[in-house]
């Protein structure tokens, strides 16, 4: 991937192995049409193994949610077409929530089939995790299902460890920011 400077905090430009070029950049209220506008074009496999359900649709106001992150509590990631917001097509999202009256945020992250396996949902993890020890946070976790392997896979190259969850199907991720923070896997 190659990479370009000069942009707001938070933004990078990357082209992908493939050729194509997408910005990664914090998520804005004027991207939750294009969320609803991308889902359909998910594969059902991907909406699953991301909201560990099925649906048919992203609704409204989950949309309009999804892209007004409490600045306090959350930080949100798409990485777009490089289109003003509004007009380009959202083809990964990631988002970091810190869990109240802890020191530990849950991670979720999302990559379309049309870009997967080009290096985005590291580059995606790197800054969630970046954004986590910036608010000095001990661990970043998720939920992943089992059959995950691409995350599972991605985890376990960045330092997570693997724990048991109560959920059948499910296993939790964890990185330990205060060991990264000396220079380890995570950037």
């Amino acid at each position: 991937m190659a990479l370009r400077n000069r942009l707001p905090p938070w933004h990078q430009e990357i082209t992908l192995r493939n050729g194509r070029q997408v910005l990664i950049r914090p998520i804005r209220p004027d991207d939750a049409l294009p969320l609803r506008a991308a889902f359909p074009l998910l594969e059902p496999e991907e909406v699953r193994m991301r909201f560990l359900h099925s649906m048919s649709e992203l609704g409204a106001d989950t949309a309009e949610r999804l892209c007004r992150p409490d600045p306090q509590n959350e930080f949100a990631l798409v990485a777009a077409e490089p289109y003003p917001p509004g007009e380009a097509l959202v083809g990964a999202v990631a988002r970091a929530s810190i869990i109240p009256d802890t020191r530990e945020a849950e991670f979720a992250i999302l990559v379309s089939h049309y870009i997967a396996g080009m290096g985005l949902g590291r580059v995606l993890m790197q800054r969630l995790a970046r954004w986590s020890r910036g608010k000095r946070l001990h661990h970043l976790h998720g939920d992943v299902m089992e059959s995950n392997l691409p995350m599972l896979g991605l985890a376990k190259s960045l330092g997570f460890r693997r724990e048991a969850t109560d959920t059948p199907g499910l296993v939790r991720v964890v990185l330990d920011l205060k060991k990264t923070c000396e220079g380890t896997a995570v950037e």
